[in-house]
């Protein structure tokens, strides 16, 4: 008799472990790439992806690398940190090294986050460089 009054009780704790799903994060409307993701851009999906994101608030104020389709899960390769510098901004470039400071304008070849490497012209030399995004927007140059 025992057995049976926990049996239905096993049966329902199966069932409600069977039906448990993960959620995706998906993108509520089509995202331009380049575009910074707002919380209205995404909305929970019940499907799994094994790529993808499983909380809006880890895609929300991230920039869209590619296009984003409405609909579609939105995976890590998708999105990155928002640029703070574009391609052709005039920014300020710095090299520190040997005792030796230098601090001049460039042109950036191509766009960055916080912590990218990107390609500058030195606008004084024309010299191409490369360079690592700081968080005020200027570049910093090394060998």
């Amino acid at each position: 008799m025992v057995a049976r009054a926990f049996l239905p009780l096993s049966l329902c704790i199966a069932v409600v472990a069977g039906t448990a799903t993960a959620e995706t994060v998906v993108a509520a409307r089509t995202i331009r790439a380049n575009a910074v993701i707002l919380p209205t851009d995404v909305t929970l999906s019940v499907a799994e992806m094994p790529n993808g994101y499983t909380r809006a608030i880890d895609v929300v104020g991230q920039e869209a690398r590619v296009v984003l389709y409405a609909g579609r899960p939105i995976l890590v390769d998708d999105i990155g940190p928002p640029a703070v510098v574009t391609r052709n901004q005039i920014v300020r470039l710095s090299f520190e090294g040997s005792g030796l400071s230098i601090n001049t304008e460039g042109r950036a070849l191509e766009r960055g986050a916080v912590g990218d490497r990107v390609r500058i012209m030195n606008l004084q030399s024309r010299a191409t460089l490369f360079g690592q995004v700081q968080e005020d927007g200027s570049v910093r140059v090394y060998k």
